[in-house]
């Protein structure tokens, strides 16, 4: 339930707090912005950052529960860009 609630709050525009985002015990996150890009990232190592952009919420969701339970080559199958943008 908390994930969602995390998602309800990017349909709220908010200019200090645009986006939200999940880490697992490995420091990996993805972080999801209200203008719908997605961000994959291992700050600690310096893996990523991938991005994918007009992620619809149930895609969120679906990466979120991924990440979750640590299924990082789901994670990976997706479409995503080098950096940032």
């Amino acid at each position: 339930m908390e994930l969602c609630e995390a998602l309800a709050e990017l349909k709220r525009p908010d200019p200090e707090h645009p986006d939200c985002w999940l880490s697992d015990e490995n420091n990996w996150t993805i972080s999801a912005h209200e203008s719908g890009k997605v961000i994959l990232e291992k700050g600690e190592t310096g893996e990523g950052p991938w991005h994918i952009l007009n992620v619809a919420e149930a895609l969120i969701m679906t990466l979120w529960r991924h990440l979750q339970r640590g299924e990082m080559e789901e994670i990976k199958q997706f479409s995503w860009k080098d950096g940032y943008k």
